[in-house]
Formats: structure tokens, sequence, C-alpha cells
């Protein structure tokens, strides 16, 4: 909850990878509030009341994820709506922002996207943004693994981050205008 809050604060693409990572650990967890709290919350060196909130927290997201009927896969909707508002500020900055900054990484990455949805069996449906941020946390979670990735696909990947970190920078600036 603290990280989440400070990610959604400075960077949506972190917070959403970052949210998707507690999904994942909530289903790892089996949706045991117990053994998220055993193995998770009190991890955290904070007061008592800091600690039921955080827990407070994970139950909420418990009961959406199972409202939502993601318990073995997929996404809650408000980050499914969170990845869609950084895909409408990338078709903003592509067509009506026209800027050659952005537009210069989306370039050099856009043959990776789609040999990336192409190998991932995503579809069109899946735009780009989405596309971009299911690499990237694909590639986390290969190095959480340890697992070895070439070096074609962390050259593919650093064109998604590169691409993903330019928008996010961007976004919090539109963001912080709008205010």
């Amino acid at each position: 909850m603290i990280i989440a809050q400070e990610k959604k604060q400075t960077n949506l693409a972190e917070y959403i990878l970052y949210m998707w990572q507690v999904e994942d650990i909530i289903r790892a967890y089996e949706f045991n509030i117990d053994k998220i709290d055993e193995n998770i919350i009190k991890q955290f060196n904070q007061p008592e009341d800091k600690r039921n909130e955080i827990k407070a927290w994970y139950e909420n997201l418990i009961e959406m994820m199972k409202i939502e009927k993601i318990e073995k896969m997929g996404h809650l909707q408000i980050l499914k709506n969170n990845v869609n508002e950084l895909y409408d500020y990338h078709v903003f900055l592509l067509t009506k922002g026209k800027d050659s900054a952005y537009n210069s990484h989306y370039q050099q990455a856009l043959g990776n996207i789609s040999e990336f949805r192409e190998r991932s069996n995503a579809t069109q449906e899946n735009n780009d943004i989405e596309v971009c941020l299911t690499a990237l946390y694909g590639i986390l979670m290969l190095k959480l693994q340890e697992k070895k990735i070439s070096k074609d696909t962390l050259a593919a990947i650093t064109t998604f981050s590169q691409m993903i970190s330019e928008l996010t920078v961007k976004y919090k600036t539109f963001e912080e205008d709008k205010e």
C-alpha cells in the first residue's frame, strides 16, 4: 500500500507493474489474508495501526479480485483503466501532441511491439502500451527467477522501457498541469 501510493503519484507505469505483482502475490498466497499478513505485512516496519491499514488494503484487493473473477489470471479493472489512460495519452502524443521525441521512441519500439504481440499471442485488443507493460512485467519476473534473458530480448525491452519512461514523464506533467 505504501509503495503503491508513492508509485501512483510518481510514475503510473511503475504503479501498474507493481500492482500486477501484488495481484500475483495475492494469488500465490491463495487469497489467504493470514498468510499475506504473516509473510508480507508484518515485514513492514510500521506501527500497528499502519499495519492494520495495510492489511485492510490487501483485504480490499482480495475482495475486488474475487468480485471481478480474476482469481487465476487477469488484472483488476481499475488497473486496466490506468493502462488505457496511458494508451490514450500515447495516442494523443502521436497525433495531436505531435511530440517528436516521444514519436522517435515509439518508432524505435514499434517493430519490437509487433514481434512481442505475435510471440505472446496478444491480440490487437491489447493496445501497444499494454503489450509493452506486459513484456516489462515478464522480464521482471524472469529476473526475479534468475532466468537467462537473451541480448536480443533485452535490446527489445530497452526500447519498451525508454518509450514507457518518456510516456510516463510526459503523462505526469500533463496530469499536474490539469490540477
